[in-house]
């Protein structure tokens, strides 16, 4: 379906250049461009898509999306399609 996600931003670092993050959206962690947030920090929280963070949110907007999609069944699909986007025998860094 590929929604906007919500998540906590777990370290930030420079990638040639770019502002990349870990992002993590309960559980599952991903690499995130943070090119268009130059401010955000670790343990912010971000709205993600298609791997690029997009907006910085609070945390309670966050926790109200997540508790949303969860109950709309949509959050699980969302996790899953995540997890199927990492690299297989690749560990998170």
């Amino acid at each position: 379906m590929c929604l906007a996600v919500p998540g906590v931003v777990e370290s930030v670092r420079d990638e040639s250049g770019t502002r990349m993050g870990r992002v993590n959206f309960g559980g599952v962690v991903k690499d995130v461009c943070l090119a268009y947030l130059p401010d955000i920090a670790v343990g912010d929280y971000t709205i993600v898509h298609v791997g690029f963070a997009i907006s910085k949110i609070d945390e309670a907007s966050a926790l109200a999306t997540l508790k949303t999609f969860e109950e709309l069944g949509l959050l699980e699909e969302e996790l899953a399609e995540l997890r199927e986007d990492e690299p297989a025998g690749e560990p998170p860094r």
